[in-house]
């Protein structure tokens, strides 16, 4: 596919087939207009290839140049429009430049406020700080402590890592297959893609790719006994570690939810043996599974929340929250220069407060609800797709190889990467941005808005469903 060879969707609030660019400008003057865009857009991605790492990853597969965006709509150098349910990673809870979020930070930078103050009180930090702990699962925040950490959430994690080691003294860590906790060093090593590693890995429950090849509760229960053996076994090797962490949904791992009773379980295994139990929250967190928090749908408290994403309200901002009795740090024990983002902070608060006030976590799990339902339709008319799965507005819908039979004629077919990626390239030439993760990078994923209209998400899945038509009908490229 060329960078020109994408379909133009209208901006929202738009009329279809007007855009700002045409209106009242002659034939003439949009065709050059239109060409002198295109060559500009190519050349931004030509200087990007030369100059950039080969480490990058988002720009191989989404070959577009964003220069305006609003809600779900990005609009690329080149004039083409996409339906944007990539949303950063899932970092946009409220699309992009919702008014409230713009409105929060104008203020901050017409108050003459400092933008980065360390770790130094200020207005915009309680109020943000108010806000979040107003959110927390109930029985939580009335015992917690926060760290502000560097602005990633890979920062986030690094430093609930450290928190557990010194609170215990203890410092192995529990973690589980198909994890993505980030991408240093001590993240990746809880991350399912591990090598060299400190942490032992554990089965996490998985529908349609168990790895005791049975499912459902089943499955789960099988899981949960092997950490329980695990950890009691005095000959497994694993000596009592310092915590365990785990996500409620694994995104980059395939959007597999986990099962609410198996998750608490863990909860029970973990606080029998006085293991503090972390939940990455980066992801998940703010509305997108259904409700506000992941680990409110089992209804375990965990002993560490890492929240980052969607709770700077588009800007970089981690943070760890911890139950108070784990807050044995000194002094200095974890810092990070950018950890004082006001910015941010005050985008969080906007973000978390609208979410919050507008029952957006709960408009998730009816819309989500809806979506799975009609991707399960279209997964009974193309082979090609083996699983729909999901949680509130974090989908993944999962590709497997129509003509290859599963492995010893039982549980489910190959993966196929190459049909996935197909997927993504058909979605972008009509306008609609996805994501893909998993094992292999087979699962395409959905991760709108919170603020998607229903009109939107029909128009979402209208694409997708004419994408997966189209390499069903035709040769994929691999």
């Amino acid at each position: 596919m060329t960078v020109t060879e994408t379909a133009v969707v209208p901006v929202e609030g738009e009329p279809e087939g007007r855009s700002a660019a045409k209106r009242g400008r002659p034939a003439r003057e949009r065709a050059t207009g239109s060409e002198a865009a295109r060559a500009a857009h190519e050349g931004i991605l030509r200087r990007q290839s030369a100059r950039e790492s080969a480490a990058r990853t988002y720009a191989r597969a989404l070959p577009i140049v964003p220069v305006r965006a609003r809600g779900l709509t990005i609009e690329g150098a080149d004039g083409s429009r996409y339906l944007d349910c990539l949303s950063g990673a899932g970092t946009l809870a409220l699309g992009h430049n919702h008014p409230v979020v713009l409105e929060a930070i104008r203020k901050v930078l017409d108050s003459g406020a400092p933008l980065t103050v360390l770790d130094l009180a200020t207005p915009v930090k309680d109020a943000f700080t108010t806000e979040l702990f107003r959110t927390l699962p109930p029985g939580f925040a009335d015992h917690a402590r926060v760290q502000f950490c560097g602005p990633a959430g890979t920062d986030a994690v690094e430093a609930a890592l450290k928190l557990v080691r010194v609170a215990t003294g203890r410092s192995g860590i529990l973690a589980f297959t198909g994890a993505y906790h980030g991408m240093t060093a001590g993240a990746l090593e809880a991350s399912g893609g591990a090598t060299e590693v400190r942490v032992t890995r554990l089965p996490y429950p998985h529908d349609y790719r168990c790895p005791f090849g049975v499912g459902g509760e089943r499955g789960a229960e099988l899981a949960a006994r092997w950490t329980e053996s695990v950890l009691d076994d005095a000959k497994s090797g694993v000596p009592l570690p310092a915590g365990m962490i785990l996500e409620p949904v694994q995104g980059e791992g395939g959007v597999n939810p986990a099962p609410d009773a198996w998750m608490r379980r863990m909860r029970q295994i973990t606080q029998d043996r006085s293991i503090p139990l972390i939940a990455d929250e980066v992801q998940t967190g703010v509305g997108r599974t259904g409700r506000f928090w992941a680990v409110e749908h089992s209804g375990v408290v965990p002993d560490v929340m890492v929240l980052s994403k969607a709770i700077g309200g588009s800007l970089p901002l981690a943070v760890v929250v911890y139950r108070d009795d784990l807050d044995v740090w000194q002094p200095g024990a974890h810092a990070g220069t950018f950890r004082g983002n006001q910015l941010a902070m005050a985008a969080g608060t906007a973000t978390l407060a609208y979410v919050r006030e507008n029952g957006l976590a709960d408009r998730a799990a009816v819309l989500g609800g809806r979506m799975l339902a009609q991707l399960r339709r279209l997964a009974a008319e193309f082979p090609c797709i083996g699983d729909v799965r999901g949680r509130g507005l974090m989908i993944g819908i999962e590709l497997a190889d129509p003509e290859a039979a599963p492995v010893g004629g039982v549980g489910p077919r190959q993966a196929a990467p190459a049909l996935a990626a197909a997927v993504q390239r058909e979605c972008l030439r009509r306008g609609l941005i996805v994501e893909l993760g998993g094992r292999q990078a087979s699962v395409v994923r959905l991760l709108p808005p919170l603020t998607i209209s229903d009109e939107q998400a029909s128009a979402v899945l209208d694409r997708l469903a004419d994408a997966v038509a189209a390499v069903a009908r035709g040769p994929v490229e691999r």
